[in-house]
């Protein structure tokens, strides 16, 4: 099993849902976020005053798939939906999950997805 996470722009996050749903991936948790990669923040203008905004707003998406071949459809989309050409645009994190289990049922691993 493996666990995608993707940091990405707020408002590309429709177009990465209905890419994942177009992919047949089911099931994400979405968090706001903030933070910064290379371009350290920016400076704005607010009533006349300029600022440094540190942190940027982002949205994190986290989704489990049961294979390598789902993660590498999920990157796909994430991939294509997310990206504007532009600085900012985000990254995309794998990695190995050992178990998961249904709170409500019981069932693990694959069977809990």
């Amino acid at each position: 099993m493996k666990k995608i996470e993707a940091i990405i722009k707020p408002f590309k996050l429709e177009d990465v849902k209905e890419a994942l749903v177009e992919a047949g991936i089911e099931g994400m948790t979405v968090s706001e976020v903030k933070g910064y990669g290379r371009q350290q923040g920016h400076s704005e203008l607010y009533r006349g005053a300029e600022y440094v905004v540190e942190f940027i707003p982002k949205i994190k998406i986290e989704i489990v798939v049961s294979n390598d071949e789902y993660a590498e459809i999920a990157i796909k989309a994430i991939n294509g939906a997310a990206k504007t050409g532009k600085i900012g645009d985000g990254k995309i994190f794998v990695s190995q999950i050992d178990s998961v289990v249904r709170i409500r049922t019981d069932e693990k691993d694959e069977e809990a997805l």
